[in-house]
């Protein structure tokens, strides 16, 4: 293990490596910060032109696009509620309101610092214990899968604040729009009217794209003047940012460890990871109520679970050959074209690989440090040009990365259906999250429920015939319940 790792940064060190790293983080920065684009986009599009790299540099050239891709999506999403990748819808919950604050800036900081410190903290961790977590991984099945998902959907119970009825409307609307396309283990069309367009289900991306991005510009249409409020000042500084993030430890420590822990789940994913995180520092935290209207530890769970996520999916792909994401999925093919075959390999006669994968990744964290504090903190100038400027602009762009998600033109239509939608649901006060949780979800509880069952012949006993899937049922159990004992408790306190 030491000597694949000493030759790991031997490779690293050579030079070129660290060329590519960079070249990859700018890329990934650029397509991650434009709406509906996002990581994997970029990686498809770029994976052809790596035939003449060897392997080691084409993979990392991979892996830093989708690193700077995650996080350049959270600049789209503060700047404009546009999230440039579905892991940063969670980003927007508390960045865009920041910068309506006139808070752009500090923003954009406290993002690049956590995004930075999620990913550090958990590659090193990975490193040292990426042993033991594929073995862990070897532990879920179809059934654990579902269960996880059942408990991200249980987290509607905590993120619809407010009529905890509309939180649940909002969560079953996302499920349903889910059902959309074949039915998962059989060949069976849904609501698809018989548009071959709908086969495939509606596009959750294009979903997000037009529920936070269209819906907001709607919403800015009626204003007049730039997406901060005309009677603030554009304040916050890298400093108060960076010293936001740097105060809050725990909440650093706690949230990239949940993205790291989801991210290894195949199929969970960023998105998922940032919602759970966020929807856990709301939960801990003494100010719950503030979040959704600029809470400094909102962003700062989503941004350091969403870095954090990375690490945690390099281990089913590389090990398994279980892409999680289709960032993972385009990796994956970028290893089999370059020779190099996920499975035990990676971690055994080609470890030094995988180790310089890792590497690559952590220093890959410098170079979005360093342009988060240097150059895209002074986008925060963006939130002062006119709305009339800045609405046609994003349409455009939404539509377009809709329409590039699958060249399909239903996404399209999901992207300003949503839109519509997401306007009135905002102004009524449904629940984005929930519904955010239920379209994301819906899919793989399904898929996994369906491939239990069969796999049991029907019996329910499978979700809790193990510890592990029994633990998990527990904490959707307290998830579910958890809200009405607190009540009853307040009650009785009171």
């Amino acid at each position: 293990m030491l000597d694949a790792l000493s030759e790991a940064i031997s490779i690293i060190l050579t030079g070129e490596p660290l060329l590519w790293l960079t070249v990859g983080i700018l890329i990934g920065i650029f397509v991650g910060s434009l709406p509906g684009i996002g990581a994997s986009l970029g990686m498809a599009l770029i994976l052809p032109l790596t035939l003449p790299l060897d392997g080691v540099n084409a993979i990392i050239l991979l892996v830093s696009i989708y690193s700077g891709g995650m996080y350049g999506g959270s600049i789209a999403a503060i700047l404009l509620n546009a999230p440039g990748t579905s892991a940063a819808a969670a980003t927007t919950l508390d960045g865009y309101p920041l910068s309506r604050q006139g808070q752009a800036i500090t923003a954009l900081a406290m993002s690049a610092v956590a995004s930075t410190l999620g990913g550090f903290i958990t590659i090193v961790l990975l490193i040292l214990i990426s042993p033991f977590l594929v073995r862990m991984v070897l532990l879920f099945g179809s059934p654990q899968y579902f269960l996880i998902a059942l408990l991200g959907i249980a987290m509607i119970a905590i993120v619809a604040r407010g009529s905890l009825i509309r939180g649940v409307v909002s969560g079953m609307f996302g499920l349903l729009l889910a059902t959309i396309g074949m039915a998962p283990m059989i060949p069976q069309q849904r609501f698809t009217f018989g548009d071959p367009a709908l086969f495939d289900g509606i596009s959750f991306v294009a979903a997000l794209i037009g529920l936070f991005a269209i819906a907001e510009m709607i919403n800015l249409a009626g204003e007049e003047g730039g997406v901060a409020q005309t009677d603030m000042e554009i304040t916050g500084s890298i400093r108060s940012g960076i010293s936001s993030v740097l105060t809050k430890p725990y909440l650093i420590a706690k949230s990239s460890l949940i993205g790291m822990g989801i991210g290894s789940v195949p199929g969970a994913g960023s998105t998922v990871s940032t919602f759970v995180s966020y929807a856990e520092a709301l939960r801990s935290s003494d100010d719950p109520d503030s979040f959704g209207a600029g809470n400094h530890e909102g962003l700062i769970a989503a941004e350091s679970a969403n870095n954090a996520t990375i690490p945690g999916s390099l281990i089913p792909t590389f090990s398994f050959g279980i892409p999680g994401s289709g960032s993972t999925a385009v990796l994956l093919g970028g290893l089999i074209m370059h020779g190099l075959q996920p499975g035990p390999n990676l971690f055994s006669s080609d470890l030094q690989i995988t180790y310089a994968v890792f590497i690559a990744l952590f220093l890959g964290n410098f170079v979005i440090l360093f342009v988060g504090l240097t150059f895209i903190s002074r986008m925060g100038v963006l939130t002062k040009i006119d709305t009339d400027i800045i609405i046609p602009m994003i349409v455009v762009l939404a539509v377009v990365g809709g329409f590039l998600l699958r060249v399909n033109w239903i996404d399209v239509l999901t992207v300003f259906g949503l839109g519509i939608i997401g306007y009135y649901m905002k102004r009524y006060n449904y629940s984005v999250i929930a519904f955010v949780l239920g379209i994301v979800l819906g899919p793989i509880a399904e898929e996994n429920f369906a491939r239990s069952l069969t796999l049991s012949d029907g019996s329910l006993m499978i979700f809790v015939n193990d510890p592990l899937s029994l633990i998990i049922v527990i904490a959707i159990v307290a998830l579910t319940i958890g809200p009405a004992i607190r009540g009853v408790f307040k009650k009785q306190l009171g």
